[in-house]
């Protein structure tokens, strides 16, 4: 039996397992004691690499030919909407669940070298986070995003603590507290939605959006600029991501690899409200707070670029590359137009894998940097092989046999951790020919040429549109002048640096996450394709609305059957007429 088949089967249930297996998983894990750590192990690596399978059949199954608006709904307790609880697959939901589960799987293989020893409950964590993340993905309903951002940084709370140290604790301590300041926010904002709606399933608010009497317009844009507010800290836009860097900075590795989803929850989130309640058919509300998406966007852009190029710190370079994508990500959103819709969620997975890389990146860069006690250091101003006068350093640049060391072959490890890092200089800096530039590419062209490739004669994209395209080539610019210098720093000014030691579960993970960034590149046209219908499928909430809003509850298997009207009778003795029966299906008798 084929994948596709057996996922035609499943569907809708299958829509459950995201969420299913990891609580099951983590359930699981409680019951064992530390001392089973390797078979904790085994059991993360397994939900995760399931959790992979399952969303690659999801993402197929959105993607069936010839249906443009593929979805799925599940309606928990067999409750219609907008009275129960649902679970609506589309493509972006399942682009989200695809990228968080190859993300998960590297980050917890990675763990097995070393980092899932330092500290208790690791694996539950790491599990429940999962969780929190499908759901955030899955949910249809704005209660229950609230529910599962609850678990996924409850669940964050504990893995960005792992490890313990001063640090940590310190910088964990002012995550928690603007977190739950968001939080705060978050269900403010829901409250007031509901006290204005009546609902808050999204389909439901967005059917009702448009129909908001004049009177309560002014109340509506206050709720949604307060929910707004709780997603824009959890996207990390400036000014109130300064809890970010330290923070991620502080984290393990693998924890910090599956934190650059965290920043990427929150743009989802954005995108998907945004373009359901907010979208060219709300109404008076229509593209309510564009400029502002685009204008803190570029702000976060600006603001990441000027400090990764003033940072001192190699652990904080990944956390202000994560800041640079999602002020990217949100300044494209902001602009309502399917194509650039389309460019950004090419360039969403694209650089969420080369940041999650980074942060692995960054951890194998340090400990051969700190457990190497015999390397030099210079200064960036200083030329490692020459003196003052510019002459050849003595013991430098020859060896004892007076042959040049340049040229010499590059041990396997270190070639490995210089082309993966230079990679993620050319996905982050977005150069050609990786995913990054083909992301980057696709909005400058979407602003140029906002109807189509050269079908848009005449069109003006406006101020924003020219500072948009300005501020993206710059920061760019900016982020490969930073990331050559660090390169530069690490790899070529270090002399006399050991060979670093590199093991198969440490360097796997990383060939896999910056693997994919290729594969987004040699199939470029098929992922676009599917980014494109995506978009389309975002910006025509009448889909959506229906999908979610006519499914029907499943009759119950214990039903009764409709029976068809009998012949009347003359009842005996009595010269009544009987009438036929005409109780409904699963009706009751009286």
């Amino acid at each position: 039996m084929s994948l596709m088949m057996l996922t035609e089967r499943l569907m809708p249930h299958l829509l459950l397992a995201p969420i299913l297996l990891p609580m099951l998983t983590a359930a699981l894990m409680l019951t064992l004691g530390e001392k089973y750590q390797r078979t904790k192990l085994l059991m993360n690596i397994s939900s995760c690499l399931i959790g992979l399978v399952i969303a690659m059949a999801l993402v197929k199954w959105s993607n069936q030919d010839g249906m443009a608006t593929s979805m799925s709904v599940y309606l928990s307790g067999n409750w219609a909407a907008p009275f129960g609880i649902v679970l609506v697959l589309d493509r972006l939901s399942a682009l989200m669940l695809l990228t968080t589960s190859v993300v998960a799987l590297c980050a917890v293989v990675y763990s097995g070298a070393r980092w899932h020893r330092v500290g208790v409950h690791f694996h539950p964590l790491f599990q429940f986070q999962m969780m929190g993340l499908a759901g955030a993905f899955l949910t249809g309903d704005l209660f229950n995003l609230f529910v599962f951002f609850e678990i996924m940084l409850a669940a964050s709370y504990g893995l960005l603590l792992h490890g313990s140290g001063k640090s940590r604790v310190q910088h964990g301590l002012h995550y928690i507290a603007i977190n739950l300041a968001a939080s705060s926010l978050f269900l403010i904002g829901v409250s007031m939605l509901y006290g204005i709606t009546g609902t808050l399933n999204m389909a439901d608010l967005a059917r009702i959006i448009p129909s908001v009497s004049s009177a309560d317009r002014g109340l509506l844009h206050t709720a949604a600029g307060i929910l707004a507010t709780a997603f824009l800290i959890k996207a990390a836009v400036w000014p109130l991501n300064f809890w970010l860097v330290p923070a991620y900075g502080s984290a393990t590795a693998p924890v910090g690899a599956i934190f650059a989803l965290m920043t990427k929850v929150g743009i989802y989130t954005i995108v998907r409200l945004w373009t359901l309640m907010f979208s060219s058919e709300a109404g008076p509300s229509a593209h309510f707070g564009s400029a502002w998406l685009i204008l803190g966007g570029l702000a976060t852009m600006l603001y990441a670029a000027v400090s990764i190029l003033g940072t001192q710190r190699l652990g904080y370079v990944a956390g202000y590359a994560a800041i640079l994508s999602a002020g990217t990500l949100l300044a494209a959103a902001g602009f309502g137009q399917n194509l650039m819709t389309s460019a950004l969620l090419y360039y969403m997975p694209s650089s969420t894998l080369a940041v999650a890389a980074l942060f692995l990146v960054t951890d194998l860069i340090e400990r051969w940097r700190t457990t190497d006690g015999a390397s030099v250091r210079f200064e960036d101003e200083e030329a490692p092989f020459l003196t003052a006068e510019l002459l050849p350093r003595e013991g430098l640049n020859l060896d004892e046999d007076e042959e040049v060391l340049i040229g010499r072959a590059i041990p396997a490890a270190m070639a490995f951790l210089g082309l993966s890092f230079m990679v993620c200089t050319l996905v982050i800096s977005g150069l050609p020919p990786l995913s990054g530039f083909i992301g980057k590419f696709a909005m400058l062209s979407a602003l140029l040429n906002p109807l189509g490739l050269g079908s848009s004669a005449g069109t003006q994209i406006g101020w924003l549109g020219w500072l948009f395209m300005a501020i993206l080539i710059a920061t760019g610019l900016m982020a490969l002048t930073a990331l050559v210098r660090i390169g530069i720093r690490e790899f070529w000014s270090s002399i006399s640096r050991n060979t670093p030691e590199l093991k198969v579960i440490e360097g796997l993970p990383l060939a896999i996450l910056l693997g994919c960034c290729i594969l987004m590149v040699t199939h470029g046209a098929s992922v676009m394709r599917f980014t494109q219908r995506a978009a389309d499928n975002l910006h025509s909430p009448g889909n959506y609305i229906r999908a979610v809003l006519e499914t029907s509850p499943k009759p119950s298997p214990t039903a009764k059957p409709v029976v068809a009207p009998e012949i009347p009778t003359v009842l005996p003795e009595s010269g009544f007429t009987a009438a036929p029966d005409a109780t409904p299906a699963g009706g009751s008798e009286l």
